[in-house]
């Protein structure tokens, strides 16, 4: 695990199956010592956890939470988390992580603003589970399925367990009151996956649409309907989200200074910088870094 510092990791999955990208285990913990501070990590995988016996803690940048026997919670891709289990008492639960990317179709790219975090983060459907008991056993059902699919490995369980995570995309799809709400037939976004690809892998440097355009074959114009249509907001709001997302990470690292991180994450005025920053986090930077790195209080 190659520690970024001690409060803040980008945690590596090792996959079972890395034709699906995925990894799903039964935890026993007998006890657990709730840190003296917040240790926060991330990664790039989906993650979902369904509580068997026990409890279980999880700190979100905006929520915390208890979990406690059938419950269930959802992480989105690089989603800064931090988890700990109530002292004394024995916590068993499954974890399942998966590399959306892996089950990139044309199909599931048409809805790939819903998973990416781009609506908002996905954890914002633990919000509605509470309210859903049916729906918290049907996901707890699918995850272990998917974990009896893994440990027995019958004939065809690769097949079986890309639908289960069909399956559960679906499921979580129908379940959001934001995708119920919308009419009309979702664009495909399958298109702009080497978009999407180029600009995670560039977000340091100076990201410019002319030459994206071309990358696209079409025309800047043309390129930038087509980017809003598809993901419902223009490119460069879809970038700044992208650099904001990862100057968060590089806070938390806590080894540069304000000025620092905003330069490694693409940003060449601090005052765009600081005003993009308060709009998405109702904070300045070093609000956000006091209020992530305070221990955890209370329970959601």
């Amino acid at each position: 695990m190659s520690r970024m510092n001690p409060e803040i990791y980008d945690e590596p999955i090792p996959y079972q199956n890395n034709r699906l990208s995925i990894k799903i285990f039964r935890q026993v913990r007998p006890y657990f010592v709730k840190p003296q501070r917040v240790l926060w990590h991330y990664h790039k995988e989906i993650e979902l956890l369904h509580i068997q016996e026990g409890c279980l803690e999880m700190r979100t940048p905006h929520r915390q939470y208890r979990l406690e026997p059938g419950d269930v919670l959802l992480l989105g891709p690089s989603e800064l988390h931090s988890t700990w289990g109530v002292s004394t008492e024995r916590a068993v639960y499954l974890t399942l992580h998966f590399d959306l990317q892996a089950f990139f179709d044309a199909p599931t790219l048409m809805y790939y603003r819903f998973f990416s975090g781009i609506d908002g983060p996905l954890s914002r459907m633990n919000d509605w589970f509470p309210a859903q008991p049916e729906l918290r056993e049907e996901i707890g059902r699918i995850a272990m399925e998917i974990q009896r699919e893994m440990e027995l490995r019958p004939k065809g369980y690769d097949l079986a367990v890309a639908i289960l995570i069909k399956q559960l995309l679906l499921t979580l799809l129908r379940s959001s009151p934001e995708e119920t709400e919308r009419t009309g037939e979702p664009l495909p976004a399958d298109s702009l996956r080497p978009v999407i690809d180029y600009v995670d892998r560039n977000l340091a440097k100076k990201i410019e649409m002319e030459p994206v355009s071309r990358m696209m074959n079409m025309s800047y114009h043309y390129f930038s309907k087509y980017f809003k249509k598809v993901m419902g907001l223009s490119f460069t709001e879809y970038v700044n989200r992208q650099r904001i997302k990862k100057a968060e990470r590089l806070l938390l690292a806590g080894s540069d200074t304000v000025a620092a991180v905003a330069e490694q994450a693409g940003f060449t005025n601090m005052a765009h910088f600081y005003e993009l920053f308060r709009r998405y986090n109702r904070c300045s930077p070093k609000e956000y870094v006091r209020k992530l790195t305070s221990p955890a209080k209370g329970k959601a």
